[in-house]
C-alpha cells in the first residue's frame, strides 16, 4: 500500500515535495525535539562506516537540510559531497547551514528526484540516504537509480525508521509515533498531515529482511540490516 501525506489521489512525489516545503522552517527543531538527539548518533554511525574506505565523491540522497552532508564534510568522510532533494524549501535551509559552516567548497546541494537522479552513471564512490527511502514514490525505481550512479564496488548506506520487534518497545514506539508526534508536530509545524504521514509511512515500509531483499533485487550485494536503538531505526549496508 502506498501511503501519501495528503490525499489518496495524485502523485506521492508532488505531495511529499509540498509537505517538506511546508515544514522546512521547523524541520530541524522538530527532528531534535522528537528524537532527543538520538538521530544524530545514528547519523554519526553512518559517517563512521562511510569513512572506513576512501571516498572521493559522496552522494547524499534526500539530503533535506543537509545534516548528514555537513557531518560527512566536518568529519572528512569524503573529499566532495553532493546532496540532492526534491524540496527546494529544505535545500534553502540546507544551503544556509552549509554557508554558515563555511563548507561551500566541499558541499553542493541540488534539486532532483530520487527516481531520476541528475547525474551520470557511476559518478559516486558512496551514497547515503537518511530517513528518505520511505518517501520514494517508487521504492525499487529509486534504489535502482542510486545503483546506476554508484561506481562498481561503491557502497550504499540507508538509514531508516523501522518497527521494533520487542513487544514492550514496539508498544511504546507506536504510542509515541501515532499519538505524541502528530499532536506536537501539528502544533509546531502547522501542517496537520506531515506528522500523521510519518508513522503511517513507517508502518507501510518493508523494513528488515524485506528491504534487504529489495536491495539485492536491485543489483546490490553484501546487503545486511543493523537494527539501532532496539529496532526503532535500522541501518542497511550494501555494495554494488
Amino acid at each position: 500500500m502506498t501511503v501519501k501525506p495528503y490525499t489518496p489521489d495524485g502523485s506521492k512525489r508532488e505531495q511529499v515535495e509540498h509537505m517538506f516545503d511546508a515544514i522546512s522552517p521547523k524541520y530541524d527543531l522538530l527532528n531534535r525535539l522528537f528524537s532527543m538527539g538520538v538521530d544524530q548518533g545514528w547519523r554519526r554511525k553512518v559517517i563512521r562506516l562511510v569513512a572506513q574506505e576512501p571516498v572521493g565523491h559522496l552522494l547524499d540522497v534526500a539530503t533535506g537540510t543537509a545534516d548528514l552532508a555537513i557531518m560527512a564534510a566536518k568529519r572528512k568522510a569524503a573529499e566532495r559531497i553532493t546532496g540532492v532533494d526534491i524540496s527546494e524549501g529544505m535545500l534553502a535551509h540546507g544551503r544556509e547551514k552549509v554557508k554558515a559552516q563555511k563548507l561551500d567548497e566541499r558541499i553542493t546541494l541540488v534539486r532532483g528526484d530520487s527516481a531520476a537522479l541528475p547525474f551520470a552513471d557511476a559518478s559516486f564512490d558512496a551514497i547515503t540516504v537518511a530517513f528518505g527511502v520511505r518517501n520514494f514514490e517508487d521504492l525499487e525505481r529509486g534504489i535502482a537509480d542510486m545503483v546506476r550512479v554508484l561506481k562498481p564496488n561503491g557502497r550504499l548506506f540507508v538509514l531508516e525508521f523501522s518497527k521494533p520487534r520487542n513487544a514492550l518497545m514496539g508498544g511504546l514506539f507506536r504510542f509515541y509515533f501515532h499519538r505524541v508526534m502528530p499532536f506536537v508536530g501539528k502544533l509546531v509545524s502547522r501542517d496537520s498531515a506531515a506528522y500523521t504521514y510519518l508513522p503511517k509511512s513507517v508502518d507501510a515500509f518493508p523494513d528488515g529482511d524485506a528491504f534487504v531483499r529489495i536491495l539485492e533485487k536491485c543489483g546490490l550485494r553484501e546487503a545486511k540490516a543493523q537494527p539501532l536503538t532496539g529496532g526503532i531505526a535500522t541501518l542497511y549496508l550494501s555494495r554494488k
